[in-house]
């Protein structure tokens, strides 16, 4: 596993580097928010950990940036306590956090866990439970077999299979799908979700791939449950 840490404390990063090295992990640093999206161009991660209080460039407009061009998983590493922080960076596609100050165990654990949920290519390619989605291209894959899917329900889809295992409430569906606005509401959420779960060749009885969270969202199956 190849990580990227943005962070600016540099006691923090000798602590992963000898932690993470020894479980298997190359860690590289960024100081500053600028920095760490070179780096992202420059080459391919498996994972990103990104501070949310950085100066310059908060970590929240850092993560805005990634998920414009980028799928890879970034995990938050936030202040104790700071709700607003966390909450704010899932919805803008953060895909776990974690407090400070942590155990490097603990991160260990949640990134193998973020990296289990959806796999990341390096060509930026998502893949889960069979289905694969190359937002680059706006193709996606169901056990080989090219899917005919709307823009809307391919971006439905990316985020699910990129937060598979993880539920997703419909607002963050629309928001990720850049149609967070009055003319595609809960109900149409569920229609197209509907649509997708046909085309994936989910029995809607029972689905083994998109699954609804009653009142909340859905969730996409890894396949491994």
């Amino acid at each position: 596993m190849r990580v990227l840490l943005i962070d600016d404390d540099t006691r923090l990063h000798a602590l992963l580097t000898d932690y993470l090295g020894q479980n298997g992990v190359t860690t590289e640093r960024a100081a500053d928010g600028a920095t760490g999206l070179a780096a992202l161009d420059a080459a391919p991660f498996d994972a990103v950990l990104l501070d949310v209080m950085m100066p310059g460039m908060s970590g929240l407009e850092v993560l805005e940036r990634i998920r414009r061009k980028s799928t890879v998983p970034v995990l938050m590493l936030t202040a104790k306590g700071d709700e607003t922080d966390r909450v704010v960076g899932l919805e803008l596609g953060a895909d776990d956090y974690l407090p400070k100050p942590f155990a490097p165990r603990e991160l260990l654990a949640r990134l193998r866990a973020v990296l289990r949920r959806g796999r990341h290519e390096p060509d930026g390619r998502v893949t889960a439970n069979g289905v694969v989605v190359d937002p680059a291209a706006r193709e996606a894959w169901v056990d080989s077999r090219r899917l005919d899917l709307t823009g809307l329900e391919l971006d439905l889809l990316l985020t699910l299979v990129r937060r598979a295992g993880r539920v997703v409430p419909r607002a963050t569906l629309l928001a990720e799908a850049g149609r967070d606005d009055v003319t595609v509401n809960d109900r149409a959420v569920d229609v197209h979700v509907s649509h997708l779960r046909r085309k994936l060749g989910d029995d809607p009885r029972a689905p083994r791939r998109i699954k609804t969270v009653r009142g909340i969202g859905y969730v996409f199956s890894r396949g491994d449950e």
